[in-house]
Parts: structure tokens; sequence; C-alpha cells
């Protein structure tokens, strides 16, 4: 799937190990290692950038350097829905903006239901992905392990004019609360699922992706309720794939019919035909 650009955001250039991207106003320079190629345009339009992220070390760690003081946050929109930029200590600025490619999906998928539909939206972060899946009619309940993230997420929610939608910010392990779920015998429409490649819990709680992505998928497969619109899983790691995501997928909802998709989320240069991929996919969706 290839996510372009919309009013708020686009991929300007990249290569060099960078990406230059607008957020709004804000021209943004972000190291990104995939990028191997020559970037398209002059150094000067990469150091007359409003913000640029120096990593320290090999993780998502570093700081800002800004031109000017900035705000630490900004307000954003895809589509009719509101959300704040942030400059956060870990080169991402709230959100993902490549994830616009499944909100779209996730957007048609809970408006084709034609009836209010319960949504789990697992390692929600800032809500984005709840809020487009509210707006578009859902019931949802958002888990995230940190509280930093839920409470942005409801600063989203009210930026959006949507904190008055049905939607259950739940500050807790995901991994424990879909198995406390599954032995409730609680029944959903829709689940996104979209992990880290490790993170811990508020209560000490550890989650490996590659250990524990297997059974989160088919507990996932087991809230699904029998007239289910979609189960989507999305996954930054470099040694997975869409096709072994989509192969999870397979084994877990073996037997219900519907359709697998699986493949790379990449971003696409403006003006160019070249793009960036960042993350794998599968998605199941109960229609052919």
């Amino acid at each position: 799937m290839r996510t372009t650009g919309w009013a708020d955001y686009e991929l300007i250039d990249s290569g060099g190990g960078r990406k230059l991207e607008r957020y709004g106003r804000f021209r943004v320079v972000r190291p990104e290692p995939q990028c191997l190629w020559t970037p398209r345009l002059p150094e000067a339009d990469w150091t007359s950038a409003e913000a640029t992220f120096d990593p320290e070390g090999e993780e998502d760690t570093g700081r800002w350097r800004f031109v000017h003081p900035m705000e630490p946050s900004f307000p954003l929109a895809w589509r009719e829905v509101r959300f704040h930029g942030r400059f956060t200590s870990f080169r991402h600025l709230g959100f993902f903006p490549e994830q616009a490619a499944n909100w779209a999906w996730i957007d048609e998928q809970v408006r084709a239901a034609g009836r209010p539909i319960r949504l789990l939206n697992l390692f929600g972060y800032t809500g984005v992905a709840s809020l487009v899946a509210a707006r578009a009619g859902a019931q949802v309940t958002h888990v995230d392990a940190s509280k930093r993230a839920i409470g942005w997420a409801r600063e989203n929610a009210e930026l959006a004019g949507l904190a008055d939608r049905p939607v259950r910010w739940i500050c807790e392990d995901a991994r424990r609360y879909v198995q406390r779920e599954v032995r409730r015998g609680s029944r959903y429409d829709g689940i996104i699922l979209d992990p880290p490649k490790y993170g811990r819990g508020p209560n000490g709680e550890v989650w490996r992706l590659y250990e524990d992505l297997p059974g989160m998928i088919a507990d996932c497969a087991a809230l699904l309720s029998d007239d289910a619109r979609f189960l989507i899983a999305n996954v930054y790691a470099e040694r997975i794939s869409g096709l072994a995501v989509g192969s999870l997928l397979g084994q877990a909802l073996d037997g219900r019919g519907g359709r697998i998709d699986w493949g790379e989320l990449a971003l696409v240069e403006q003006g160019a035909e070249r793009a960036v991929g960042l993350s794998f996919f599968a998605r199941w969706s109960a229609g052919a």
C-alpha cells in the first residue's frame, strides 16, 4: 500500500539516510536508514528545515534541533479528523503518516458495515485510527500501555470534536487485556493490531514481537464476532514480512472465508516515483 501526501503532510525528499517532510507549515528532517539513495533536492533545502532530529545511538532516541523556538505540539488533520503533531523525544511526531493508507481502509470498512460496529484498537498510541473509526460510526475500545499516550489520545479526541463519541480509553497491557476479553467471551466486529517490536506494560509486562505475535493474533481471531468485518495487523520490524503476518492471519482465521491481503506500507515521495517502505501489514476482511 502506498500513502501519498495530503493537505497537512507530504514527503518532500529522501536519501542519504534521511527524510525531508512537511507537517502542516513545518518542514522536518528525520533519520531513515532505508533511504540509501541520493536526495533530489540541494542540501540547502534540508538545512533550512524548521526542525531536525539528531539521533543518539541506533534506536529512536535523540534530540530535536530547531531554527527558532517552537511549540511542542501543533494542530494537524487527516480528512475531517484533527489531531496534534508533537515533537517527541523519540523522533516521531505523535503519529505515523504512512498509516493514512490504513486509516482510509478502516474508514471504508466501518462505513460499509451499515451499522454501528464494536472495534478494538490494540497498541492504539495517540488514537488517530480510533478517531477515524469513531467518526465513521464505530464504538471503539482503545488500549495502550502508556498513560502519556492515552492522555494524548484524549487531547486528540477533544481537538477533533469527537470527545462525545463512544470511545473507551484503557491504559493496560494489550496482551493481558485481550486474554481477559477472551475469557469473558467478548466479541468485536473489527480489530486493529499495531504492536511494537518490543515494549513494556504498565505493570512491567514484557512484549516481544516474535515470541508474542502468534498468540496475540490467535486471541484476536477468537474475539471476532460471527459477522465481523475485519482484522488488520501492522508491524514495524526488520526480520518479518507481510507474508509472515498474512500467514498468521490465515492460520488463525481458517474456515472463516473472506479475503486476506498482505504487503508493505510505503510513503510516496511528492513529485517522484520512489517510495520509502516503512512497515509490513496483513488484513482480513469478510467481503470477497
